[in-house]
């Protein structure tokens, strides 16, 4: 039982012996403001009909009453009608005894949902970059974060490997690669596969140059560009199986998938199950007739297909070419009826950056038009860009910040940096390493969840490594210190499973109270899909724990008592910062 569930019973239990039954609605509980004494707040208002008094007779005389009936209540004050109620540090006491005992605190018991989250959608034409690193971050982390409420949670990757712009990737390897591949090169497959899209582009320019020279207007000159014309030809030799184009296609993926998964092992991020879209583009045709059944959409002279969402404050949307071909919403609506029915989902969470905005409210609306009431259990997660301080990226130019080269910067600066502050002396070659690649990506996950999803973030790669700062490394260090002081307590054989220390100071308090409140703060960061919350939680514990070992002494304690019930706050410290780094996809180290 949380402690907030705890205070209301007890002022439930008093109010019923005052005044007879009462409704839960009316027992308002809420944290009491920092400016006032106490530890949780009654507000008396909606009691005043029960009770026939005053709001601070009120107040007074449900204060007397839980503080003779209930141990675990110091004391109370009254500031007009609200009852302010200070929780005894024996209560306390006993929920740390409770907390450390208990190795699930924080996870929620099983909640019978089916949740499905789609993040990472990456194209099979260029590696992935910052933006990448962003949605995979976010996606992985929230599954976490969901896990731990009890929800049973799928993740999975819609793979864009279909297109123009994969035949763009094709086709200029064919023309200038002369046999290239990934053996031969020494590259990862997806940054030689992204090479030929830059190179493809490069031509692309040339040519749209030489006809616009030759007095062809821009615009005719982007549509008959020789290579635009060859790679619209390969995109249908493909859709026509054609045997040369196919295999072609499914060699170049192939190396993509290769470069992705050793991205995706780097990044700690993985998938439950993986979705094509050459698998999955056909899928949603039979709803666009189901459409015109039910007079939901109509048909143009053309033959395309549209639903008019004008009367929402939208507008017409293309639902089917009139050659028949799909367009994205087409393959959207397919696949989500497809995911709800198979897996009967109580929930669909799409982690896409927010220029899709537009996009998933049509999805969402087109899908209830149809009858689909699960629609509403549909959740666009947006985000917003990554910039550098060098400013914005390109993929076609080649300008991205690829994420195999920031993760590996990222790696070289935390060796750099923890080297000039000391944090690697004393360790072998192998921990070394170890610490550098933990600290790198955990510098870099949390410097990018510790933001709110909307917000387009700068990132800085050496302001993430801070040691001192609200970063990943000055997490992982507090974990750290405090696993270095259990080590040395373990050494000289003392125990501090249990004690019989009735005495607190208030900085332990406060650090009770900001254990007691990890399950509330998974369970909001669960509610808003926040990593954010969780990173917020987890440098709050670490500051207020670095302060309070800064003042007090834990193994030149000299009362034995104190000594062990200080070190069994100090390890569910680090257990709890374990626990909400994991659920950022972060891992800490126990040697610093």
């Amino acid at each position: 039982m949380n402690t907030e569930t705890f205070i209301s019973q007890v002022v439930a239990s008093s109010v019923e012996a005052l005044y007879g039954e009462v409704n839960p609605a009316q027992i308002q509980i809420q944290k009491t403001r920092k400016e006032f004494e106490g530890d949780y707040t009654l507000v008396t208002f909606p009691l005043l009909k029960m009770s026939r008094k005053s709001p601070e007779a009120t107040a007074t005389e449900i204060g007397e009453h839980i503080v003779a009936n209930c141990e675990q209540i110091s004391s109370f004050n009254v500031i007009k009608g609200f009852l302010n109620l200070s929780i005894s540090p024996l209560f306390w006491l006993r929920s740390l005894a409770e907390m450390s005992a208990n190795e699930e605190f924080g996870t929620a018991a099983p909640s019978g949902r089916t949740i499905m989250i789609e993040y990472s959608s990456p194209n099979t034409n260029k590696p992935l970059h910052l933006g990448h690193i962003r949605n995979n971050l976010l996606g992985y982390s929230v599954a976490q974060i969901l896990k731990a409420n009890g929800h049973n949670v799928m993740k999975v990757n819609l793979v864009n490997d279909r297109g123009i712009h994969i035949c763009k990737s094709m086709l200029a390897w064919q023309l200038y690669g002369g046999g290239e591949t990934p053996a031969s090169s020494g590259m990862k497959g997806d940054h030689l596969v992204g090479k030929y899209y830059v190179e493809f582009d490069k031509h692309y320019k040339s040519q749209i140059k030489e006809l616009v020279e030759g007095g062809m207007s821009e615009d005719e000159a982007k549509k008959n560009a020789p290579i635009i014309l060859q790679a619209q030809e390969m995109l249908r030799k493909w859709e026509a199986k054609d045997p040369e184009v196919y295999e072609l296609w499914q060699t170049m993926n192939g190396w993509v998938y290769e470069g992705f998964d050793v991205t995706y092992k780097a990044l700690g991020v993985d998938f439950d199950k993986v979705y094509y879209e050459s698998e999955t583009y056909l899928l949603g045709k039979s709803l666009v007739q189901d459409g015109l059944d039910k007079g939901v959409f109509y048909r143009r002279e053309d033959g395309s297909v549209w639903i008019n969402l004008e009367a929402d404050g939208l507008d017409e949307k293309l639902l089917l070419r009139g050659d028949g071909t799909s367009v994205y919403m087409t393959q959207d609506l397919g696949t989500a009826l497809s995911r709800f029915e198979e897996n009967k989902l109580d929930d669909m969470i799409y982690v896409v950056g927010n220029e899709q905005n537009y996009h998933f409210q049509v999805l969402k609306l087109v899908l209830k038009k149809l009858g689909y009431d699960w629609s509403d259990n549909i959740y666009h997660l947006s985000y917003g860009m990554v910039e550098l301080p060098e400013g914005k990226m390109k993929s076609r130019e080649g300008t991205v910040v690829d994420a195999d080269d920031l993760i590996a910067s990222m790696v070289d600066t935390a060796r750099e940096m923890s080297s000039e502050l000391g944090k690697l002396d004393g360790c072998s070659e192998e921990e070394a390493n170890a610490i550098c690649t933990m600290v790198g990506l955990g510098a870099l996950k949390y410097f990018i969840l510790k933001v709110d999803p909307k917000k387009t973030m700068l990132f800085d790669p050496r302001e993430s490594i801070d040691f001192n700062g609200n970063t990943g490394p000055f997490i992982q260090y507090t974990h750290a210190r405090i696993c270095s002081v259990l080590r040395k307590a373990e050494e000289q054989g003392i125990d501090y499973k249990s004690h019989s220390n009735n005495e607190l100071l208030s900085e332990e308090i406060e650090l009770i109270k900001q254990l007691d409140t990890f399950p509330a703060v998974i369970t909001a960061a669960a509610e808003n899909f926040a990593p954010s919350m969780i990173a917020a939680y987890a440098y709050e514990l670490a500051k207020t724990f670095n302060g309070y070992y800064h003042d007090h002494s834990i193994l030149r304690e000299e009362n034995d008592e104190k000594r062990r019930m200080r070190l069994q706050l100090a390890a569910l410290v680090a257990r709890t910062i374990s626990k909400a780094m994991k659920l950022l996809g972060i891992d800490v180290p126990e040697r610093m």
